[in-house]
């Protein structure tokens, strides 16, 4: 059946039989292509976040090739373009520094070229929000492919995870219970295949995300990146934008409020990473869907976590996509009304519901039954109080319960570079009950938000025996990392937030119940302690960080530039050569 005939965007390149159609079809043709490419045919573009320094993502340029074969297959036309990639394993200061410039790029390479829609190929953590930013500026046709996660690590016939295994591995050696050779020789069974992490890190959560969001087909998000199923998932991929380009099936009707409202009931039942928070809400304010901290209060608190996989629970992602994968999850959550919007639209054309009414599930140990969930209230915590304004946040299925209730007295680090002084003199006055403050560590004061969250506690404690402290910065930490953490505080202490004022010996006050984190002292010295000069100079920037640090916006607000926040379309001016 001959699919519906749409006027393309691609047309307006190649579709004329004048000076400028000669040009754009006669340059292309220096690669090869024949005439029958140009005869209206949809160009779908593959948006590739290949690159070999960003491990994660260093076998996309094969998954592309059998995305290519599913285009040629639906009679499409393939171009493949390389964009920014930021890995989150070497690039440096931050990876979040850059998820908006790749995001720039995504965008202005979509809408600057004679592309119908897009297959976006992504895979570490801060590649797969920032090619469905850009993506979601444009509003073309878009499917998400990702690369897929790690094979599970292996250390002494023993499952780790990475990124998880780092943690553990290294409290264990400042604690003196393994030498730096046990240490290091879990270096070379971690990451053992190709892929992302193979925990509920932030490169698994957001592969669940697009997925519950609709915009990738189902099972993509945890098929492991070297299984052969994940090349035919490309392929049909492939297959299926051909269909999206010709229906005009635009992002703006799949990344509806709905979609949000799914995906954060899900990232709850998946134990998914704090990082979710912020992507979503940048993704969101792209495409235009309004959307508050106060919707993850709303929707995700509540929701039982029922997928036990590290950092919160036991199992890797490898075990996750042999007991059904996402689709079983939601299947679950539907079962028991717990999916906001089943009717919601995804990428194939149907229903979230019909995509999972009939997932098969096949293990309640690794994705649990509502009766017996890893935690019974999942989701993420939502903090304010005069020392979290506008907001704060904090993972409870990876936190100690007992700390979930907690005052204790303020162990203050003005920076990250403060920390690592002091976290390592044993003569600080430090015990299990105090609450450890890093500061200048958000968008604008690291610049880039790193993932510095998860302080690691002092050596002198660890050897004691201590597992967990209270812990609160205006940083992120790594899907992967756990602990009673509170992170994204709004505002940053480098935007001269409450945050900025806190002293050694202050007490501070957590309640995750109540959603509280209050520090005690009164409005009138607070006041005065913000009146006086911030410490942290953020002098010095030139180039992009100059642009990042006067344009980001607050973690509330997803850490997008002020100037990108809305959707701009796919509309170019016509250029005449």
């Amino acid at each position: 059946m001959t699919p519906p005939q749409r006027k393309l965007r691609s047309t307006e390149w190649f579709g004329n039989a004048d000076k400028n159609g000669f040009m754009h079809r006669s340059w292309m043709k220096n690669q090869g292509i024949p005439d029958h490419a140009f005869d209206g045919r949809p160009i779908i573009g593959i948006c590739n976040t290949w690159s070999e320094l960003t491990p994660c993502n260093a076998h996309l340029r094969k998954l592309a090739e059998h995305v290519k074969r599913g285009i040629y297959e639906a009679g499409g036309f393939p171009v493949e373009f390389p964009v920014f990639s930021n890995g989150e394993s070497n690039l440096r200061p931050t990876a979040m520094l850059t998820r908006n410039l790749a995001s720039m790029d995504v965008e202005e390479a979509i809408r600057g070229n004679p592309i119908d829609a897009v297959v976006l190929l992504a895979g570490c953590d801060k590649t797969t929000p920032a090619l469905l930013m850009g993506a979601a500026s444009c509003d073309i046709p878009a499917i998400v492919v990702t690369g897929g996660p790690m094979l599970n690590g292996k250390l002494e016939n023993k499952d780790i995870g990475s990124g998880t295994a780092v943690w553990q591995l290294h409290e264990s050696l400042k604690a003196g219970a393994i030498d730096l050779h046990q240490f290091l020789a879990a270096e070379g069974g971690m990451s053992r295949s190709a892929g992302s992490c193979n925990t509920m890190g932030t490169a698994s959560t957001m592969a669940c995300m697009a997925e519950a969001l609709g915009t990738s087909l189902p099972h993509n998000a945890a098929i492991p990146a070297v299984d052969a199923r994940r090349y035919v998932l490309a392929h049909m991929s492939g297959q299926r934008i051909v269909g999206m380009a010709h229906e005009q099936l635009t992002l703006s009707k799949i990344l509806t409020r709905a979609a949000f409202e799914n995906a954060i009931r899900t990232n709850a039942a998946i134990g998914g990473s704090t990082n979710a928070v912020i992507h979503l809400k940048a993704i969101a304010g792209r495409i235009g869907v309004p959307l508050d901290l106060e919707d993850w209060t709303r929707i995700g608190r509540g929701t039982p976590t029922l997928v036990d996989l590290q950092p919160s629970g036991r199992f890797l992602m490898e075990a996750f996509y042999y007991a059904g994968g996402l689709p079983a999850v939601l299947r679950r959550l539907g079962e028991n009304h717990l999916l906001p919007h089943p009717e919601a639209l995804t990428v194939n054309g149907k229903t979230l519901w019909d995509n999972v009414r009939q997932a098969p599930q096949y293990d309640d140990e690794v994705i649990r039954p509502l009766s017996q969930p890893l935690v019974a209230d999942g989701g993420i915590c939502i903090l304010r109080g005069n020392l979290a304004p506008r907001g704060a946040v904090l993972k409870p299925s990876a936190a100690s319960p007992e700390l979930l209730r907690h005052r204790g007295r303020a162990v203050v680090f003005e920076n990250l570079e403060h920390y690592k002084e002091r976290i390592v003199d044993d003569s600080l006055d430090i015990d299990a009950s105090c609450v450890m403050v890093m500061k200048n560590c958000g968008p604008k004061g690291y610049p880039g938000m790193a993932e510095v969250g998860n302080m690691g506690l002092p050596p002198k404690l660890l050897r004691q025996g201590v597992k967990d402290m209270v812990r609160i910065s205006d940083a992120r930490m790594s899907g992967t990392a756990y602990g009673t953490v509170v992170l994204h505080v709004a505002p940053e202490a480098a935007a001269g937030g409450p945050l900025a004022a806190v002293r050694d010996g202050d007490f501070i006050e957590l309640d995750c119940a109540r959603g509280r984190l209050h520090l005690d002292i009164s409005a009138a010295e607070l006041a005065a302690r913000l009146a006086a000069p911030n410490a942290s100079d953020r002098g010095g920037h030139g180039g992009y960080q100059r642009l990042y640090v006067d344009h980001v916006l607050q973690a509330d607000e997803g850490c997008d530039f002020d100037f990108l926040v809305g959707c701009r379309g796919a509309a170019v001016p016509r250029h005449s050569h």
